[in-house]
């Protein structure tokens, strides 16, 4: 009976004990909501009470109690500067004065822009409240008031404002005590900054137009000649312009030498190295330029301008007895013959300074000292059915995958054959890989382009589609129907590898649209043959100006329908002719091109560019038979 009675007691004391435990855990409880309510409800109560400080820092201003206004916001920004590690509890109320101390920097702001804006618009002299109010709100209408007549007088250096405006905005301002230091030494310089404004606006105007080097280097001519306002502003800007070029310059810089245009590298390096002489990459750039460049000289006597049509790429078909066309060996053998007889190539766009809308100047070419120069037209190549099909031409261009220009073709035994050896563009290219001195400053060729059948044996228009219908028909091929979204696939593709050709040192010309003989062709159909050939072939190339005469039947300079072309931008005109020839006409420069195939060849005496032995197939390989055998890449 004892142990039962221990254990009731026990039993008891035990839940005396947590029951005591239970009211004094629900006690601590009760006060730890109790003081929770108390810290939101005065955190809240405080809050509530500051958030009116800002309608009352506003209707301050608005009575003209500016002691009173200066006096919130000032405890506000000390608060905020004071919180620099605030705990997280604090972010919030943290965050509020941000707000309010924007808010009342937002309320003081507007006015003073409005005085500010009259001021500079409308003539408008202070008031005496609003000197008053300038005044009395010391840090808080300083700070900008100082900004701005530094502003003002930047776009006076810049030619944004005039003299007399800045000179009334300074007088204005000059009872406000608080911009003194401002505007005091700022006057005594307004006479400076006028005599720096042209070279100032020279600068910027050579950095607008994307001459950084013409602006580094006024930009260096005004930093050695001014002090104080205009010294700071233009060294700035000197810093933030050579941050700004270099770059992008350099890059163009080094795809210069990537595409064996050496001469513009040179010089482009050349004045980069100036700005930034200690630039390692810089200087071996232009040491890589230099290697590769000789001295030039002015050149006025006559200018060679040879042209082909396609290539054969394929003997087997027995194409070579046309006499129309070069081999692609007989072309290879030209170059290389060309190329040790000192001839360079050069752009037919540099004869002639086109920069004027109405009239074209005369530009004497530079080429390296022993060179004489040759512009190279590859003609009408535009890849007409019954030339491609039956001649062993190539039937289209395409990019391989190291985005070189190939020709292809489908052999009779239906493989396709691709490579950059199978026409002229990509022989050319390779040519000059190997011999960069053939090429002056990375300059190929001429490539004229005409919009019958297709472009790069593309279809790109529905004009070209039933055009290319018939042709297919005439020689006895199956017909293609090509789809809108065919066509404009074929356009993008065409796009492509003119952008390649325009990178690569080539330029495009305008054979006609339909490769019509101009001479004999009326107004009319001069007009909708170009329009034609301006929508759906310029759309792509950009702007051009050469026009190559299809069988060099050229309109007179001075036609009426010369004049039409003029006026679409074609101010380069180029007939045919066995010896060299230009002349530059009103708003034109003309030149003859001499064609070149195995019927001219054997025909014609070309000694004064080549030993044509050294070149046709019929000499060549009747000496060595194994001669032209080609490895051509079967895909």
């Amino acid at each position: 009976m004892r142990r039962s009675e221990d254990n009731i007691f026990d039993n008891y004391e035990k839940r005396s004990v947590n029951g005591a435990g239970y009211i004094v855990a629900a006690c601590f409880c009760m006060a730890a909501v109790i003081g929770m309510i108390i810290v939101v409800f005065w955190l809240n109560s405080s809050l509530k009470a500051e958030s009116d400080i800002v309608p009352d820092f506003e209707i301050a201003i608005d009575e003209g109690r500016y002691d009173d206004a200066l006096q919130m916001y000032r405890q506000i920004h000390d608060d905020v500067v004071a919180s620099d590690s605030a705990t997280p509890g604090e972010d919030a109320e943290l965050q509020i004065r941000r707000d309010q101390m924007a808010s009342m920097e937002e309320i003081v702001n507007t006015r003073l822009i409005a005085i500010e804006d009259q001021m500079r618009f409308s003539r408008y002299t202070p008031s005496t409240a609003d000197l008053r109010f300038m005044n009395e709100m010391q840090e808080m209408t300083s700070s900008r008031l100082s900004t701005w007549l530094n502003d003002l007088c930047t776009e006076f250096l810049l030619g944004t404002i005039e003299k007399p405006d800045l000179i009334f905005i300074f007088e204005a301002v000059g009872g406000v005590n608080s911009v003194a230091s401002t505007t005091t030494p700022l006057l005594y310089e307004i006479e400076t900054i006028e005599m720096a404004r042209g070279d100032v606006q020279a600068a910027e105007a050579s950095f607008d137009a994307g001459d950084y080097v013409s602006a580094v280097q006024t930009y260096v001519d005004v930093c050695n000649s001014y002090d104080g306002f205009v010294y700071d502003f233009s060294s700035f800007r000197l810093t933030e312009i050579k941050e700004i070029m270099y770059e992008p310059m350099l890059e163009e810089g080094e795809h210069m030498l990537e595409r064996l245009r050496y001469f513009s590298a040179e010089s482009l390096l050349s004045d980069l190295a100036v700005i930034f002489p200690d630039d390692n990459r810089i200087n071996a750039d232009l040491l890589e330029a230099t290697s590769h460049t000789t001295e030039v000289r002015e050149y006025s006597g006559t200018v060679e301008v040879l042209s082909v049509r396609q290539l054969i790429a394929d003997v087997s078909r027995g194409a070579s007895n046309t006499g129309l066309y070069l081999t692609t060996d007989e072309f290879e053998r030209m170059l290389q013959q060309l190329y040790e007889n000192d001839y360079v190539l050069v752009d037919a766009e540099t004869m002639a300074d086109m920069s004027e809308a109405d009239f074209i100047t005369e530009v004497n070419l530079t080429v390296p000292v022993g060179k004489k120069p040759l512009i190279l037209v590859l003609d009408t190549f535009d890849y007409m059915a019954a030339n491609t099909y039956n001649y062993g031409l190539c039937t289209q261009l395409s990019l391989d995958e190291q985005g070189h220009v190939c020709g292809q073709y489908v052999a009779p035994d239906g493989t396709l054959v691709s490579g950059r050896e199978l026409e002229a563009i990509g022989i050319l290219d390779s040519f000059v890989e190997a011999h960069p001195d053939f090429s002056f400053d990375g300059a190929k060729g001429v490539i004229s382009i005409c919009g019958y059948e297709s472009v790069f044996g593309y279809v790109i228009s529905r004009d070209e589609a039933d055009d290319r219908s018939t042709a297919l028909a005439n020689i006895g091929r199956p017909n293609v129907n090509f789809t809108d979204s065919e066509i404009e696939n074929n356009r993008q593709t065409v796009a492509e590898i003119m952008d390649v050709l325009l990178d690569t040192g080539w330029k495009f010309a305008s054979s006609t649209y339909g490769n019509i003989n101009a001479f004999d062709s009326d107004m009319e159909t001069i007009v909708a043959d170009t329009e034609k050939w301006m929508d759906q072939i310029e759309s792509l190339t950009g702007d051009v100006h050469i026009i190559v005469y299809p069988g060099g039947n050229y309109i007179y300079g001075t036609d009426p329908r010369a004049e039409y072309l003029k006026s679409n931008g074609f101010r380069i005109f180029i007939g045919m002719g066995y010896n060299p020839y230009h002349i530059y006409g009103s708003n034109y420069l003309y030149y003859d091109r001499t064609p070149i195939s195995e019927s001219t060849l054997s025909n014609s005496d070309y000694s004064r560019l080549f030993d044509v032995t050294l070149i046709l197939d019929s000499y060549v390989n009747a000496v060595n038979p194994s001669e032209g055998e080609d490895e051509q890449e079967v895909i």
